[in-house]
């Protein structure tokens, strides 16, 4: 499945969570770096209005679908592929770090979060190694001589697995900077992924993911920050569809 933003194309390459695993697997066990990235609607929205984001997600080297309806465009288009949370997949990830003997650095949230994140983590995977717990100020800039920093720092520790939890854009713009700074550490977006974890946001119940209305029920639980939000995306669903259309024909 293809987006195309002015002269950039962005492509979801990474088709259900058992590619992503494999091709993680295979990084971490020979201590090649790589970024991930989760494409959902809002992503698409900021992708058209910025060009520096389009630059960032254009240096990911996996997209996977992060989002209902990035996986029904890519049915339209005939290219289907499966939604993969970023979310979810923070413990997958770590199983396989830990399998491989890599290094785990949690970035973003607050310390608190972090440490209530690491602290589940351990549980959930004997033997995992969470090396850095970094949690940027408020108006942390990732194009800053701290963030080379960090990156750089990181990939002199032997960070094997990096989970940005800074939110779109700055985690992928974050992660874009780290395959040059810091090339041989993998930097996986997964948004509240670490707070889902330390019990610092509530995910939506099963069942309403399991209708694929979480986007309602978060919209719900914050009103005022989510409504403009998804009236952007809805506004740009109609635009989303031709586009998949040609796609398939």
């Amino acid at each position: 499945m293809q987006f195309v933003f002015d002269k950039t194309t962005i492509s979801v390459n990474v088709p259900h969570a058992a590619a992503l695993l494999g091709r993680v697997r295979e990084k971490l066990a020979d201590r090649r770096g790589f970024a991930l990235a989760t494409l959902n609607l809002d992503h698409l929205v900021k992708l058209h209005r910025s060009p520096e984001f389009r630059q960032a997600y254009a240096a990911q080297d996996m997209v996977c679908a992060d989002g209902n309806p990035i996986v029904w465009l890519s049915r339209l288009a005939g290219r289907p592929v499966d939604l993969v949370p970023g979310s979810t997949m923070v413990v997958p990830l770590c199983r396989i770090a830990a399998q491989c003997g890599a290094k785990v650095a949690l970035f973003g949230s607050t310390p608190a979060a972090l440490e209530a994140a690491a602290i589940r983590l351990r549980q959930e995977v004997p033997g995992l190694i969470v090396s850095h717990q970094i949690a940027p100020p408020m108006g942390f800039d990732v194009q800053s001589e701290e963030a080379a920093h960090q990156l750089i720092q990181m990939e002199q520790d032997g960070v094997g697995l990096c989970l940005l939890a800074l939110g779109a854009p700055k985690q992928e713009m974050l992660a874009a900077r780290g395959r040059k700074l810091a090339p041989g550490v993998g930097f996986a977006s997964v948004g509240a992924g670490l707070d889902f974890l330390a019990g610092t946001q509530n995910r939506a119940p099963e069942w309403v993911q399991k209708i694929a209305m979480e986007w309602a029920w978060r919209m719900l639980s914050q009103p005022r920050r989510l409504v403009p939000r998804y009236l952007a995306c809805a506004s740009l669903l109609p635009s989303e569809l031709l586009r998949a259309l040609a796609q398939r024909r």
